[in-house]
């Protein structure tokens, strides 16, 4: 991806790619073993219809960067942290596309005790971040209703990688457009030395009725870059500051 990179490198932007067709392929996806591998299975077991990306790069200020393109301990708990605080999506904003304003996202957002329970718990704060971790969520949004999701984290030598799937059906309005498990949101955030590159990628099999594809398309396209707002500020005020 010369082009992207070269765009990514020279602007404060983010690239996004949308594609409504099963059998696409991911046209953003870095070339990184772990996270093709990651995206290629889900990509194979769930036949998505939809497929929604985006890139971007974070700059870390000048006294974070780091010399060998692999985070030192601190930074890389510090981000593993606020990648697992699933509480502090509560209120998040994001651009409603059909009622051209913003909107909250999560008006809920909490750790759970398991996929059958909704009872909260406190987002997990580690002074060791786990190689792999699984925590279940119950999430309240606008557009889909209240439901529990399930996030698998996996952490390699200079990437954080985690995976939002929906474990309830997802509905918009009385319709159910999403079963369960036919959800899958991909965040993968690698470690660039002076900078994070941040990948995301939402793969949707979603029921398909006309006039709604549109709709659904532009809430993931708008939700992915709140989600990306979310963590970047995150980023900003908790850890690089």
């Amino acid at each position: 991806m010369p082009a992207q990179a070269q765009q990514l490198r020279a602007n404060d932007e983010l690239i996004v790619e949308t594609q409504l067709r099963t059998g696409s392929s991911p046209l953003l996806l870095p070339q990184y073993d772990e996270l093709r591998q990651i995206v290629t299975g889900a990509i194979g077991s769930l036949r998505p219809n939809m497929i929604i990306e985006s890139l971007y790069l974070y700059k870390k200020p000048l006294n974070y960067h780091t010399t060998a393109s692999v985070w030192d301990a601190a930074q890389r708990t510090g981000v593993y942290n606020q990648a697992a605080a699933i509480g502090t999506l509560t209120g998040i904003q994001y651009f409603s596309a059909s009622r051209r304003a913003m909107r909250t996202f999560y008006e809920y957002s909490s750790v759970v005790d398991g996929p059958q329970s909704r009872n909260p718990q406190a987002d997990p704060v580690f002074s060791q971040p786990p190689l792999s971790l699984t925590l279940y969520a119950r999430q309240r949004d606008l557009t889909f209703g209240d439901n529990i999701y399930r996030y698998d984290y996996t952490l390699t030598t200079n990437a954080i990688i985690f995976i939002q799937e929906n474990v309830t059906s997802l509905s918009y309005g009385i319709i159910p457009v999403i079963g369960r498990g036919k959800l899958q949101s991909i965040m993968a955030i690698i470690d660039c030395g002076d900078s994070i590159l941040i990948y995301t990628v939402s793969l949707v099999s979603a029921l398909s009725l006309p006039g709604l594809n549109d709709r659904v398309r532009d809430s993931f396209t708008n939700r992915a870059e709140a989600v990306l707002e979310w963590f970047t500020g995150r980023l900003d005020s908790e850890l690089f500051r």
